[in-house]
Formats: C-alpha cells, structure tokens, sequence
C-alpha cells in the first residue's frame, strides 16, 4: 500500500476481462448457483425464440466430461457482418458486453434477456466453448478459449488452442437441410473461476424446465443427463421431457398443496404507460424519448382448504423468486377487491369492526402470475426483482377489473365459490385475532399466572419444555389408569373423548369450534395454522396414547391429520410419537419359591413365537393369556411399567420426510373423495392382517 494515488493506479477493464474479475456481479456467486445461473442464460436465449413463435423444441446434454449443450430448431443466430464492428453475428454475440437482438430493435417483442450479457458472460466463465448455427442452409461453427476465438485440435477439453491471429473466421463446417435452422451451444465451465464441488444440479433443471414449458404451451424441452453418476440400473442416461398445453392454469393446478374451495380462475388483462428512455440517434447522440409501452397481464389463481401460501412471479418467462412491482400490484389488487367484497357481506360473515390483512387473504392460495412487457427494469443481471414501477399499477387494475367481475357474476359456480371464499378468508381473520388474543394465555402458568387451560388437563409440576411431555389419552377410563401411572413431575395429560373431528374434511372455523381440537390447540400453546409458532410449545414432546385397537388406530390417525394439517412443524421437528402399549400379558410360572415371570407382548407373532420358544424350553405359562382390549384395563404399575414410564417403553416417532407425498396419504384416507379411497381399501385388503383386528 502506499500513500500516493493518482491516474496510473487506474485500471480499465477492456471486454470480457470485467467478467472474469468480478464473476459475481454478472451470475450472482460462483459455486453451484452461479453454474446454473449460466446455463439459464442460454437456455433462456432458446426459450425467448420459442416465446417469439420460432421452434418448439429444446434439448439439453449433460455430458459425461462435465460439459453441458443446449440445442434448439429455432432461427439461428445472425452470421452475417455487423456493420460496426466487422463482425460476424455470432462473435459479437459471445464477446461483446451489452450486445444483442433484445435492445428495442423490433426482433423480439418481449424477452428475458434484455441486457446483452447473457451469452458473452458464459463465453468469459467457461473454459471452452462451443457454437454450432444452422442457417441459409450451411452450418456454421465457432470456438473459443475463455472468451477468446480461436481453433481446438479436437474435440476434447484438453485439445490444443490456437486463437486468432489477425482476423476471426466463422468456419463452414458442413450444410444445413434445406429451411432447417437453430443453434448448439455447448461450454465446459472454467474451473479457475468456479468452486470446485459447483457443478449442475438435475433437479433444479428439471424443476426450471418443467416451469418454462407451463409458462410457454407446447414448447417441449428435454433433459438428457448422461453423467456417469445419474445414469439409471440399465447403464442408459437419464432422459426427461415436459410439454405442457394447458399453460399457467395447468400451472396452478400441479403447484396446489390442498383441495380447492375454487376452480382455477384465469384473470387477463393489457396496460399501456409512457416510458423515457435513451435512444440511439444516427449521429451517435443519446436523445431522451417518450416511448409507449405495452404490458399483458395473465394471472391463475385458485384458492385451497389449507392456509399454506404458493406464489410464482415471472416476467417474460424469467422467474422472479423476490417478487417486485408486479406482485406489489397483484397484492394491492387483491386486498382492494376482497377487502370491499367482505364489507359489502359482513353481516352475513359476522365480521364486526375487524378488517382484512393481506394474510388472511393469502392464505390456502395458489397463484402464477406472469407479465410480459417490452425491455423490463429488473433490479441487477440476476433479475430475481422487477423494478419498472408503472408495472404496479397495470396489474392492480386488472386483478381488480376481472376479480370484480367474477364477485358480481350472475353464474351459479361463480357465487358458490366466491361465497365459500369469502367465508375462508374471514375465519382466516378471526382465527388470526383469536391466536393473538390468547397468544399471552397460551403459555405456561406459574403462580403469578392466571390459568386458561381446559380444565381436563392434568398438568405437570416442571416448567422445562424440553424434558415435559404432553400424552394425549384416549377416554376418562385411561385417564384415571395414567393418573396413577405418570411422573407427575414431567408428564401432563390430556383427555379425548373418542374420535374428534376429522380436519381434512372441516374448514378452519369448524376446527376452532370443535371443543376437542381446541384444546388440544390450547393445551400445547403455539397456535395453529399460519400462526403457530413452535418455540411457545409447553411440551417438548407429544405422546398419543390410545388402545391398541382399530379404534385406537382410528382415533391416532385422527389426531396425526390435527397436526399434520394444523401444527405441522411439531412433525417436521420429531417432538409427536404414538405410545405402545402391549397387547399380551404372558406370566411363565417358576418352579419352587421363585417368584413368577412377567412378559408383555406387543403383537400376535410375538405372542406366538414367545410360547413356542417356552414349549420348547418346557416352561409353563397362566392360562389364558391377559388380553388387553384397551389401557383402562391395565394396573397403574403395568402401564407405567410399558408405556410410560421413560426407562421401559416404546415409542414410534411420527416422521415427515416428504410433505408432498403425506399430503396426499391424509387426503386419500380422510378427505372428501371417497371413490379414491374405496379403491384403496379394495387394492389393499389382501395385504391386511386379520389377526390385527379385534372382533
């Protein structure tokens, strides 16, 4: 370091060297993000062809050397001269900065790319790179060695590089079929830039290509992996197409966690704003101009029984995870047009004085929303934000024009499925303020506390959550039995009379009002829904004890879809388990003054197998064999010897390793449709065990 700073301790970045210096500016980072983040730059160039009704079909090649191709059929990029720079198209493509058909030139109406960089940047970031054009019935061909053309001696990443020495060459490397066009570009990534563990991630691929052939109807792109660590048993690569007609309805529908309370409601809508912008004058002069713009709106939205929240955003087919001024209006949109629906109905929804906040109103919802405007403000190279502001207001205009128009609709679906939204979003509202109400009252008394715990609740003595536990049991009977049998010291018991209500097939405000659910709710502190938070729990575990019967099973399954649909991080964090209680109670006679033996079993195959081995032995046992049909007939020392008692027990821990798919199970076994489940029970009855089932 030294104290003098003057003009020649500037350094001006000429080309493609500010990529290579600052990488992250232009890709975000450069570990596995960034690696993606180039392959969507080029992926994207073939889909805004597509958008623009040139090809339908794209391929994309993970070759086993690390490398990755991305073919399309569309129109090829230009290979002929530009005029300023002397040029072919295809160099000025992949090594100028800020170069390109996107920049209001009349080529594409509205694309992703609109900065110039995206193919010169993965040209400087990738070690080797590849382009093949099919176009005036020729192929043409270029390569290039970390952004600089020149020729490889082969076709590895290993060949020898000549560059250019005086003048670049587009090479003629074979002919195209007679009004065939398109382009293959295939790079290997430069390691010198890149982490070393940054490679490409087949799920993330397939996840972008399967949201680009919803947002683009009949675009079919395929995914070939033929790396040696995804190949499939065969030894054959992995290979995935998506071809979607139905568009961001269709959307929609794949993306709903829940059942819907509302079809797929497809809101269109064009707005027009006035923008200034720089324009190129033949002299060579920057001459600020008024230029009309012109925005297409399309949104599909439906509305779900659950209260989970499901929102894609994307601008010309570029996805925007951060949101920006087009969700900003959409949400100004719906708050407006619900907000106004609910005062016009609040005396049939007995909502008061209470007013809707924009998450009562996004609860249960599914929606895509997509905007197509011409040239974009997106906030950096990444545009993960949409920046242009008149955005905001065009797309508030529309959800509030067409969801206005769907309210007051004459039609007869329309005014039950508006109905049944307005009253889901208002209990959503009131269980809202009732969680924050009782937020206080919720958590664990102490004896300067006031108490609003349900009075059936036999609390226990510690106030350290992560040593209490909560067993929820099955019936009064069991109750007296576990009284006698807990620690009183750590465990707390909560008495269920029977099965409670089956919350797949109830809305929020059923669940609220069923006594049962709320005290369960009560009892464990943390809310529910949107609003549960898990650090309040009062227990650090949940135990469902119920009899080891069809019943108890039922009453089980009952309570896992409570909180499953309602309290799900409990699940994700491990902390519900259902108690094992035993089904057999085996007491083998010893000879003399012995004291006898007791055993407990937990299964008939157990049973059977723990007498043949004391046939076999010649011991002897009390007949008959205790039974137990349920845990009120257990002694206070044999249930807590069993099943409560720390040192003893057995306990299953209830696991969610995929939500998806659990989802889906409670919808099968306790929703509404019952043909679905018909057909399971009869698919599944050979595998049932009889012997399993008290008669």
């Amino acid at each position: 370091m030294t104290a003098e700073y003057s003009a020649h301790h500037l350094q001006v970045l000429e080309g493609l060297e500010a990529v290579r210096k600052r990488p992250g500016m232009y890709i975000g980072s450069t570990d596995s993000r960034g690696v993606m983040h180039c392959l969507w730059e080029i992926i994207d160039n073939s889909v805004d062809e597509a958008l623009g009704g040139h090809g339908s079909r794209i391929d994309i090649i993970l070759h086993p050397d690390g490398s990755v191709e991305v073919r399309d059929r569309a129109r090829g990029i230009p290979v002929d001269i530009e005029p300023r720079t002397g040029l072919s198209g295809v160099e000025v493509v992949f090594t100028k900065l800020h170069a390109g058909g996107k920049f209001g030139g009349g080529s594409y109406a509205a694309s992703g790319g609109l900065h110039g960089v995206g193919a010169s940047v993965v040209n400087a970031l990738s070690e080797r790179l590849d382009v093949e054009v099919d176009r005036g019935g020729k192929t043409w061909a270029m390569s290039f060695h970390r952004g600089e053309p020149g020729v490889f001696s082969g076709p590895s990443i290993d060949a020898a590089f000549t560059p250019f020495d005086k003048s670049s060459e587009l090479r003629v490397v074979g002919r195209a079929a007679k009004g065939v066009t398109g382009t293959r570009i295939r790079y290997w990534a430069d390691r010198q830039i890149f982490t070393k563990d940054a490679t490409f991630h087949l799920d993330e691929l397939e996840q972008r290509a399967r949201q680009t052939a919803f947002l683009v109807p009949g675009l079919e792109i395929v995914i070939r992996d033929e790396r040696p660590s995804t190949v499939n048993a065969s030894g054959a690569p992995v290979e995935t197409s998506y071809r979607y007609d139905g568009g961001i309805s269709e959307y929609a529908d794949f993306l709903a966690p829940d059942e819907g309370i509302t079809d797929t409601w497809r809101l269109s809508g064009t707005g027009t704003f006035t923008e200034t912008v720089p324009v190129l004058q033949p002299t060579g002069a920057m001459v600020p101009t008024d230029v009309q713009r012109e925005c297409f709106v399309d949104v599909a939205l439906r509305w779900g029984t659950g209260y989970d929240t499901v929102m894609r955003s994307y601008v010309n087919i570029i996805a925007t995870p951060k949101g920006g001024t087009h969700q900003q209006g959409f949400e100004q949109g719906l708050m407006k047009v619900l907000r106004s629906q609910a005062d016009q109905n609040a005396r049939r929804l007995k909502m008061g004085s209470d007013k809707l906040e924009k998450d009562d109103i996004l609860a249960g919802l599914t929606a895509v929303l997509t905007v197509r405007v011409a040239e974009p403000q997106f906030e950096g190279q990444t545009k993960e934000i949409l920046g242009t502001p008149a955005v905001r207001q065009i797309v508030a205009n529309v959800l509030t024009r067409e969801l206005t128009a769907r309210f007051t609709s004459s039609k007869r679906d329309d005014k039950a499925q508006t109905s049944l939204l307005l009253d889901k979003v208002v209990s959503e509202m009131k269980a809202r303020i009732s969680a924050r109400t009782h937020k206080e009252t919720q958590r664990r008394k102490n004896a300067l506390e006031s108490s609003s715990l349900p009075v059936k609740l036999v609390d226990c003595r510690s106030s350290d959550v992560e040593q209490s536990e909560l067993f929820i049991v099955e019936g009064n009977s069991a109750l007296g039995t576990a009284k006698d049998a807990r620690n009183s010291e750590y465990q707390a018991l909560l008495p269920i009379r029977g099965k409670i209500l089956n919350v797949q097939k109830s809305s929020v405000s059923d669940m609220l009002s069923n006594a049962e659910c709320a005290s369960i709710i009560q009892t464990i502190g943390s809310g529910s829904g949107r609003t549960f938070d898990i650090t309040q729990a009062r227990y650090g575990k949940v135990i469902i004890m119920s009899d080891a019967d069809v019943d108890g099973a039922h009453i089980r399954t009952l309570l896992l879809t409570l909180f499953f649909r309602y309290m799900r991080p409990l699940i994700e964090e491990g902390r519900v388990f259902a108690a094992v209680p035993p089904l057999h109670r085996v007491i083998v006679m010893n000879p003399g003054t012995k004291p006898n033996e007791t055993v407990y079993t937990y299964s008939e195959q157990e049973l059977h197998a723990l007498l043949s081995k004391l046939t076999k032995t010649g011991r002897r046992w009390q007949e008959p064999v205790q039974r137990y049909k349920g845990l009120g007939e257990m002694d206070a020392d044999q249930l807590a010897e069993t099943t409560m008692d720390r040192s003893g027990r057995l306990l299953r821990r209830v696991r969610l390793e995929d939500a998806e798919a659990a989802g889906a199970v409670f919808e099968l076994l306790m929703g509404n449709e019952v043909a679905p489940r018909r057909e399971f029970i009869v698919d599944s009855s050979d595998r049932l065990s009889r012997e399993s089932i008290d008669a």
